[in-house]
Order: C-alpha cells, then structure tokens, then sequence
C-alpha cells in the first residue's frame, strides 16, 4: 500500500548536508517521499527528486512583500507540494486558518498541493476540547474548492519535540473525526507528532493514516531510511 512521506527539515540544513543526505538515503519508488527543506535550498534538492514542496507561502501571488515567497514562484522552480499552517507557523507568526485557507486556494491555482496542518495544543486536549478544536481548525483552512488535491496533516502540537507522544487511540479516533468531516473522503490524511524510526510503522498501519509527516528524524538519512523502510512493510 502506498504510503506518503514527507521530509520537513524546518530551518536546517545546507549544500554539504544536502549532498550527503542524498549519498545515502535509500528511496521507496512504490510510496511518494516528499521533501520539504528550507527555500534557500529547494533547488539543491530538486537536483536528486522532484517531489519537493516549500515550507511556506505567501497569501499574495505577487507584488510588494518583501522577503515572501508565492506559490507561482515554487512551481516556476519545480515544486509540486507546499507545506501550509504548520504549527510553529500558526504559533510564532500568529498565522490564523483564515490566512492559511487563502494560501491553500493561490496554492491550487498554481498547480501544486497543499499540505495543511492542523492540531491542538496540551491545553486545549486537557481542556477535553481536542476534537471541536481541529475540526473547527480544518473547516476554517479548508480551500474553496472542492474538486483539487490536497493533504491533511493532524499534528497534535503537544506531541511535538515535548518528549509526549500521542497514543494509537489518539490518532484512531482524531483521524477518524477528520475523514468524516472532509468534503472529499479520498483527501490523504497524514500524522505528524514526534515521528521516528521506532513508531513509524505502527503509526502507518493505523485505520486512516495515508501517510507521515515528519520532523527531526528526517534530518538523520540512517532513522529516516529506517523510516521509509517501514512504509513499505505489509499494512495489517
């Protein structure tokens, strides 16, 4: 079965990593490895895949924003992915879903794929608010149209690099009130929460999980190898 997996490298990396990153990481043909490195360097890796996507995007297609980037700009270079409301996004530049579902419609008129995140902090799940939260999340940063590919990317924000981690129920019964609550039931839904090469595959053999996002263990090639690894064992 395949299975989607994608590389965030958020803010690391440079030439020399990249080239030996590439010198040994084994791929998956038969499942869709997609890398998401820092802009500055998204040519450097579309040199060894085309299965790139930014990190961000600008809500504009043009004109005076400085230092943004658009999405026209991304597919000009060869991208065909565009990671949008990260969590540390919405967190330390206070990007609201409004802002991200206009990213997500200039991100489909470009013709590239976006991969909205969404997910709820410790205190809204310990608040017993966990599900009402993420699917409000989503219906807010939803693109407009209905009838283009995008991703779903549950990221629960408290299971991110806090030495938490989300139980099998938690991603069960979250990915399920997500798949019901989308417009189109085929949308792959992905789970990202401190992923690494020891609960990989447990995660992807879970009911509605297409796939990983993946953080910190993408920057090792061995952990990430072991990652993409997994994806390719039989799915029970």
């Amino acid at each position: 079965m395949t299975k989607i997996i994608v590389a965030n490298w958020k803010m690391n990396g440079s030439k020399a990593f990249i080239t030996e990153f590439f010198k040994n990481f084994i791929s998956a043909p038969q499942n869709f490895i997609i890398f998401c490195p820092p802009a500055l360097y998204l040519k450097d890796v579309l040199n060894h895949t085309s299965r790139v996507g930014g990190q961000d995007c600008s809500s504009h297609l043009s004109g005076a924003y400085t230092g943004d980037i658009s999405s026209v700009m991304l597919n000009d270079i060869g991208c065909q992915y565009v990671l949008l409301g990260h969590s540390e996004r919405r967190s330390y530049h206070k990007e609201t879903s409004e802002t991200v579902r206009q990213k997500a419609g200039h991100v489909l008129k470009a013709d590239l794929i976006p991969i909205i995140c969404i997910g709820e902090s410790k205190e809204v799940r310990d608040a017993g608010r966990a599900r009402d939260f993420v699917l409000e999340q989503l219906s807010h940063s939803l693109p407009a149209v209905s009838d283009k590919t995008y991703y779903i990317a549950y990221e629960p924000v408290w299971a991110i690099g806090t030495g938490l981690t989300a139980t099998e129920n938690d991603i069960i019964q979250m990915h399920e009130a997500i798949r019901q609550a989308l417009p189109q039931q085929h949308i792959p839904l992905l789970y990202g929460g401190s992923v690494n090469k020891e609960n990989a595959h447990t995660i992807l053999a879970l009911p509605n999980v297409d796939g990983v996002l993946v953080g910190g263990a993408s920057l090792k090639y061995e952990d990430f190898n072991h990652i993409v690894a997994f994806s390719e064992l039989p799915m029970v």
